[in-house]
Parts: structure tokens; C-alpha cells; sequence
């Protein structure tokens, strides 16, 4: 909207850059271009603004697919006024002098136009499509139809507009169908889901029963080989026993060789010296048979007193000498 300024019957019109000024005074076009700032009575001027930016055009329809199932499609038309002349002379740009507001609503009428015109052309090409296609490829169908109708359309190059892009946000059918359709998709998900689960178990089953076979043949080689160890303690121990068996009859073959031997050497020994005293003896008595009786008991004393023990002292009692005494005397 122009921004209008009032000054003693004079109005001061300051348009903005996106904003094409028409400015008619007395039929005449005085001012013809964006962006312009000038002076002007209104009670001669004749004002149009015609604004030539891009605008986005939002539009939401039904429509029904070939198969009589409703769709709701949601689309975006950009455009912009290519030729303003040609549209403020075809739709009612023009502004009131005192406020720069539109008297009509032009862009209202335009955008009828393009939405009933893109409405036709998606409505005839969603008629001979099914749901299921519509919903997989009528985004790009209906898009590229509508750009195409729509730059095929006489009515807006007449008015002055140019079509920039065309966009189809999306085609959405009635709530119980769309949850009807999702159904298989999400009992197709589930499947796999649980596919995925049972698959996943298995393995796990798979991998616990690798594990269990695992720990069953590590304790089969174990028991194999505690049994091989126990096999080859016993050997071990047979063969220590044998070995010491063996030793012990060694040991006890010598100690009776050596028992033998030595009871041999002391009977030899005793033997001689039997017959060394056998012969001492017999000498000796054969050196005292001529000796005298005198003398043999003398000898016999002499050798009874050597093996008489050891007299430290000796006491004689009254009687015994007496008994001694009279002996003596007796003898005398």
C-alpha cells in the first residue's frame, strides 16, 4: 500500500520499490513507473498501484481419484505481474487518493483465477487415476499438468501475469482411507519386526546351543585327558613300586650276603680264638703238671685274689678275730 500524505490540498504519493505506480491526471498517464514519489491533487488523479513482486498463492481443493475416492490437495502457485499496464487495465489496481488503499480487491480476483484454473487441471488428471497411483506418483503428475495448464492458460499472459513455479505440497485422502491404507503398511512393518525378532532369537538360540556344545566338548577333552593323567599317575606309581620293589630286593640280597659274610667272619673268628685259648690252655696246664701242690695253691690264690674286687677298707670284728687267733694257735 502507498503512502499517502495530505498538505494543504495537495497529497504526497511514496511508493515502494515492488510497488508499480500508475498516475492518471485528467486521462492523461503523468507518472508510470515502481518505486516513484510525487506531488498530486486528488480531485484530478487517478491512482493504480500494481505490485510486481512475487506472491505465493496457497491453494486447497478436493478431488476425486478414479477409483470415486476423495483426495484433499494441497498446492502452491508463485507469480508475479509481468506487464502492469496490461493488468491494471484489465483488474481494478487503483487506490484511494486520501489513503492508498485498493478500492476493489484485485489480487482476490487473481488468485480465483489461478486456483480455479489450477483446480481444473488437477481434477482432470486425478479423475483417470487410481488412489494407490495418485498417492505413489500424483504429486509429480498433478504438478507438472498444473505448471503446464497453466502456462497453455490465454486468460493470464491476457491479464498481464506470469506464472513463476508450481508446487504440490501433498495428497492426502479421507482419514478412514489413509488409516485403511496404512494398515497393511504397518502390518507388513510389524511382520518384519517380528521376523526380525524371531530371527534375532534364533540366533541367540544358535549361538547359546554353539556355546553349550562348546563347554559340552571342552569337558569331554578334559575328562579324556584327566582320564589319560590318572592312567599315566597309575603307570607312574606301578612302575615307582616296581622300581622300589626292584631297590628293596637288592638292598635286602646285599644286607644278607653281607649278614652271611659277617656271621661267617665271626664264626671263623670265634673258632680261632676258641682254639688259641683250647691251645693257652692246654699249654698252661701242661707247664704246671709237674709243679707241686704247694705251689698250685698258691698259683689258685694268687689268681683268686687278682679276680677278688677291690678291698678299700676292712673291719674285723672281736669274734672274728678270736675265731682267727685260735686258728692260728691250733695250727701252731
Amino acid at each position: 500500500m502507498a503512502d499517502i500524505t495530505r498538505r494543504l490540498g495537495w497529497r504526497h504519493l511514496r511508493g515502494a520499490p515492488t510497488a508499480h505506480i500508475r498516475h492518471h491526471r485528467s486521462g492523461t498517464l503523468v507518472h508510470d513507473g515502481p518505486g516513484l514519489s510525487f506531488w498530486f491533487r486528488s480531485l484530478t488523479a487517478a491512482l493504480s498501484e500494481v505490485p510486481v513482486d512475487d506472491r505465493e498463492l496457497a491453494m486447497t481443493f478436493h478431488a476425486r481419484t478414479a477409483d470415486f475416492q476423495d483426495l484433499a490437495v494441497q498446492a502452491t502457485v508463485t507469480y508475479r505481474v509481468s506487464d502492469p499496464a496490461v493488468a491494471a487495465a484489465r483488474l481494478d489496481f487503483s487506490i484511494d487518493p486520501d489513503t492508498g488503499a485498493w478500492r476493489g480487491a484485485p489480487l482476490e480476483q487473481l488468485g480465483t483465477l489461478l486456483t480455479e484454473t489450477a483446480q481444473q487441471h488437477a481434477l482432470d488428471v486425478l479423475a483417470r487415476t487410481p488412489l494407490s497411483e495418485a498417492l505413489v506418483d500424483g504429486v509429480t503428475s498433478v504438478r507438472e499438468r498444473v505448471a503446464a495448464g497453466l502456462a497453455a492458460e490465454p486468460r493470464l499472459p491476457a491479464t498481464g501475469i506470469e506464472i513463476v513455479a508450481v508446487r504440490v505440497v501433498a495428497l492426502r485422502p479421507e482419514p478412514e482411507v489413509e488409516r485403511a491404507l496404512r494398515t497393511p503398511a504397518r502390518e507388513q512393518i510389524q511382520q518384519e519386526a517380528d521376523r526380525a525378532t524371531y530371527e534375532r532369537r534364533a540366533v541367540a538360540v544358535e549361538r547359546e546351543r554353539t556355546i553349550a556344545e562348546n563347554e559340552l566338548a571342552s569337558k569331554i577333552e578334559l575328562a579324556r585327558r584327566e582320564e589319560r593323567l590318572v592312567d599315566q599317575r597309575g603307570t607312574n606309581a606301578r612302575r615307582e613300586a616296581e622300581e622300589n620293589a626292584a631297590a628293596d630286593k637288592v638292598r635286602a640280597e646285599a644286607e644278607a650276603t653281607r649278614t652271611v659274610r659277617l656271621a661267617h667272619a665271626e664264626a671263623e673268628a670265634a673258632r680261632e680264638v676258641g682254639e688259641a685259648r683250647a691251645e693257652a690252655q692246654a699249654a698252661w696246664l701242661r707247664v704246671h703238671a709237674d709243679v707241686d701242690v704247694t705251689t698250685l695253691h698258691a698259683l689258685t690264690g694268687t689268681r683268686l685274689a687278682e679276680n677278688l674286687p677291690r678291698i678299700d677298707s676292712l673291719t674285723v670284728s672281736p669274734d672274728v678275730l678270736t675265731g682267727l687267733l685260735a686258728k692260728l694257735g691250733a695250727s701252731e
